[in-house]
């Protein structure tokens, strides 16, 4: 996103960085194992995009300040040549989703630095030189914004304004008590926003001369991922509407001509979810203006267990075409080539993440980055460059221009990496109980000897639908460093292996997954890698609720740590952001109570536990609620089983406070020693 020149000059309130990418220091000595002081160290890379002329790459990379205990994001650039890296913001405050403008002329981003009530902004940078600027000034949060193709007006999503925030603007809301939460919705709660009322999302026409803005989208629903036509005559964006929107995930591709007032026509009529927005698939019109490329999932009462298919739709209407209806595989991001005649998109297959192209003519799919590798991103120049957000098992995501092969264009992470010794990840299959053929990794400590057994960490990855993948897994490597070896497998229910893999757990939680991670722990003790009386378990989310079918339904384990779980199922209806989730997989539970009785089986069987358990949550998790890590750890308290129970102030389902992240896993290394190690020397 941006034209430049040798001359370029770039400036922020910050420091500016400038930094030949080329250039890495050489790290003298013997290697050292991975330690808890490397986790502030680690940089997350995201988001690239290319410059309209091929000749820059911007992107964002995360970086831990420890005094301030934040985790906050700048915007980078790095030279497609290879040879420079920008640094181009530094402040206390994160700036990120960063764009060139059509033009070239301006970087923009969105960032809350210098607001006093934190509202996120719009802000440009010129990049002939001078301060970023702010530009926008709405009452809400600014989170998403696309630039029309004269670069002379933006669409931007815009927040409506918080009642609270403008009580404390208007100096009415000091040393009062907070107003009452009016709550009149089907589905209340969302792990992030907290509690839902009435405010919505929508979108904006910005006028960057004369910095004037008016709502595109009025109205009582929520918009999504706006996305100019070429012409400029157009804007698609996505909405979920009719009946009430809480209670089905149809969402669909809306037209809209930037003017005010406006019609709103919609484009798809698909019943599930065409464009679903937290799978970040902006909808991609074709460069001829012609056709609309966008993510369809599968219908709605399969959720989240559907596979997502790339489908194309005429800008006029009409039955859209499935391009990948028979790969039984999850895609997205899709971005079109400049001729209009291919479709590029990422495409999630067995542990691996790849980037591909599908010829539109004729439905042929091109795999153009392989092997054993988690791409999450990427972008296309005008001029058919291509740049890709790829990582490893070995290195964590970084920034790479693909011409032929892969090339570094920045390597953030190489210092570090050059001073420690990592653990080596191997892909695993074996069997599950019914035959099955399971997949999955296996990390082995630095400086493992044949023929150890090692105590082992059976690791449960969240969803229940996504996966482990080829990528950098801090935990893993500090499991590994300290002595570990650990499993990490892809049950039934994990995606990456189509659609009936996925299903097979559908309203049957803590069964065949059970049983195919078991089989993960059977393996490595099979092929005289584990050491059996030396055994742990443990996931965060659906990870932790599986941990907790594991250890009802198995003695092995000398030890636990079940994060933001739930175990008795009905204490989660109406207390987290699940309801209709729960209700289109399991009925309302006075319509089945059997089967939500079943699906409790580790807490009304949680005298069949016999593993010490840390159990961990935040209190302000809407997601996977606090209360059912209160349940489970105060079931196994009453039964004398050891339990611990951490709670982390303020904190949502993702532990985000960078402090908390260490101490969580220092007490998941602490946990597993005290059963594993130490009570094993005793």
């Amino acid at each position: 996103m941006c034209r430049t020149t040798m001359g370029l000059v770039l400036a922020t309130s910050g420091v500016l960085g400038l930094i030949g990418a080329a250039a890495t220091q050489t790290h003298a000595g013997p290697r050292r194992p991975f330690s808890f002081e490397d986790l502030t160290r680690l940089r997350q890379v995201t988001d690239p995009h290319i410059s309209p002329d091929g000749v820059w790459v911007t992107y964002t990379v995360q970086s831990t300040d420890t005094e301030a205990d934040t985790a906050t994001s700048d915007i980078w650039m790095a030279r497609w040549d290879g040879t420079q890296k920008l640094q181009l913001t530094h402040t206390s405050k994160s700036e990120h989703h960063p764009q060139f403008s059509p033009d070239g002329r301006y970087l923009s981003f969105l960032s809350a630095r210098d607001n006093e009530h934190g509202i996120t902004q719009l802000w440009l940078m010129n990049r002939n030189g001078g301060e970023a600027f702010c530009v926008t000034d709405f009452d809400g949060d600014v989170s998403d914004y696309d630039w029309s193709p004269d670069g002379k007006r933006i669409a931007l999503v815009v927040h409506d304004e918080d009642p609270e925030m403008r009580a404390v603007k208007d100096g009415k809301g000091k040393d009062k008590a907070p107003l009452p939460i009016v709550i009149d919705r089907f589905q209340f709660k969302d792990d992030a926003a907290g509690y839902l009322r009435g405010l919505r999302q929508h979108v904006y026409l910005f006028d960057l001369e004369d910095r004037e803005s008016f709502c595109l989208t009025p109205g009582s629903h929520n918009e999504y991922l706006p996305a100019w036509s070429p012409d400029g005559s157009t804007i698609a964006f996505v909405s979920k509407r009719g009946g009430d929107f809480d209670r089905h995930e149809n969402f669909d591709l809306y037209l809209v001509s930037p003017q005010a007032g406006a019609t709103q026509s919609k484009l798809t009529t698909f019943t599930g979810a065409d464009s679903r927005p937290e799978f970040q698939s902006r909808p991609a019109w074709s460069p001829d203006g012609k056709s609309i490329a966008y993510i369809q999932s599968g219908p709605d009462e399969l959720l989240f267990f559907a596979v997502r298919k790339l489908a194309v739709i005429s800008a006029a209407g009409g039955d859209p075409q499935l391009l990948t209806a028979q790969l039984d595989r999850n895609v997205s991001r899709p971005q079109w080539s400049v001729d209009s005649t291919e479709i590029f998109f990422l495409l999630e297959d067995d542990g691996n993440r790849h980037l591909a192209k599908v010829s539109v003519g004729d439905g042929v799919i091109d795999r153009i980055l392989t092997g054993r590798r988690n791409t999450t991103d990427f972008d296309l120049s005008r001029n058919g460059k291509v740049v890709v957000l790829s990582g490893t098992p070995e290195r964590p995501a970084e920034i790479s221009a693909l011409d032929g092969e892969l090339r570094a264009l920045a390597r953030h992470n190489d210092k570090l990496l050059e001073e420690i010794e990592l653990g080596a990840v191997e892909e695993i299959n074996f069997p599950s109980k019914d035959g099955t053929e399971i997949h999955g990794f296996l990390v082995k400590p630095p400086g493992y000897r044949a023929g150890t057994k090692y105590p082992t960490i059976l690791s449960i990855h969240g969803g229940p639908v996504g996966q482990f993948a080829n990528d950098f897994m801090t935990s893993w490597q500090v499991f590994a460093a300290k002595g570990y070896l650990v499993v990490g497998a892809n049950p039934r229910g994990s995606s990456g292996r189509g659609e009936a893999f996925s299903r097979a757990i559908f309203a049957d939680w803590g069964h065949l997954d059970r049983d195919d991670v078991l089989a993960a722990i059977d393996h490595v003790v099979a092929q005289g890698l584990a050491d059996p009386a030396r055994l742990g378990v443990g996931g965060w989310s659906y990870g932790g609720i599986l941990t907790n079918y594991v250890i009802a339904s198995d003695r092995r384990f000398k030890a636990a740590v079940s994060g933001s779980s739930s175990s008795n199922m009905l204490a989660t209806y109406g207390t987290d952001m699940y309801v209709r989730e729960y209700e289109a997989e399991l009925g309302p539970p006075w319509k089945n109570p059997e089967l939500w009785l079943k699906l409790s089986y580790p807490f009304l069987h949680a005298d069949r536990i016999v593993t010490p358990t840390l159990f961990l949550c935040g209190d302000k998790d809407f997601n996977v609620p606090l209360s059912n890590a209160e349940q489970m750890y105060q079931a196994l308290r009453s039964l004398g089983i050891e339990s611990r129970l951490v709670i982390y102030p303020g904190e949502h389902h993702s532990i985000s406070r960078p402090s908390y992240q260490r101490d969580r896993l220092e007490r998941y290394v602490d946990w597993y020693g005290k059963f594993l190690v130490e009570s094993s020397e005793r």
